[in-house]
């Protein structure tokens, strides 16, 4: 449970929660990656050379919108500027920033990877690959906030990926999602050129989508839980 006397306790917990979560699914190795969420005008934001799959809530830092420490005993991630910069820009409230093996591999070898199943629309489609910079460094924010115009996931060149959404449980799904997106492209490229979806194809994805409200999740009214 999340410390409620520290700033963003909860926030805090459940960054390290879903470290630990992205840890298990084989997404964050050893210190690679980082995760925020966003309250308001302050970040909650792993700390550097914390060991991501055992993150505890004391290993998350809180920090403003301008970088400055408010709370915690660790300095950020060296992605802080990546993070921060997402906020400004897009403001959303989650990133999360892996070296996932799929989403790296395909990322030293394409400059997009194609809309190849219609469940990448929950990112927007198709996802950018943005050039490469060194890590940590202010060009390396920049080229990732172009790629990620208009989408909720961008390939980091020779790096890794990143996602961002309105809540941490969403941006964790999305970090998910690419990177089974990429094994299904990388497995379909093994038997041939792999098929996108056209524009009118994901339109009309997205009309089926509203009209039958898919992806939502339904509870089970109380008279018939049991019964399936």
């Amino acid at each position: 449970m999340g410390d409620s006397s520290a700033v963003l306790g909860k926030e805090r917990a459940a960054v390290a929660e879903a470290c630990r979560r992205l840890g298990a699914e084989g997404l964050l190795v050893g210190t690679a990656g980082n995760v925020s969420v966003r309250v308001g005008e302050q970040v909650a934001i792993t700390a550097t050379g914390a060991v991501l799959a055992q993150l505890t809530e004391d290993q998350v830092t809180v920090v403003d919108l301008d970088g400055t420490i408010v709370d915690g005993s660790l300095q950020p991630t060296s992605e802080l500027d990546l993070h921060l910069g997402v906020y400004r820009r897009y403001g959303t409230c989650a990133v999360v920033h892996t070296h996932a093996p799929m989403a790296t591999a395909l990322s030293c070898v394409l400059d997009e990877l194609p809309c190849v199943h219609y469940q990448l629309l929950a990112v927007g489609g198709s996802v950018r690959v943005a050039p490469y910079a060194t890590f940590g460094t202010p060009e390396l924010a920049e080229s990732v906030l172009a790629a990620l115009e208009g989408r909720g996931a961008a390939l980091m060149a020779n790096h890794g990926a990143v996602t961002h959404a309105p809540t941490l449980d969403k941006a964790v799904e999305h970090a998910l999602l690419l990177e089974w997106a990429c094994g299904v492209y990388q497995h379909a490229a093994a038997f041939g050129t792999p098929r996108a979806l056209d524009e009118a194809q994901q339109l009309a994805v997205i009309e089926a989508a509203i009209a039958r409200d898919y992806g939502t999740t339904h509870p089970v009214p109380p008279a018939q839980e049991g019964t399936r």
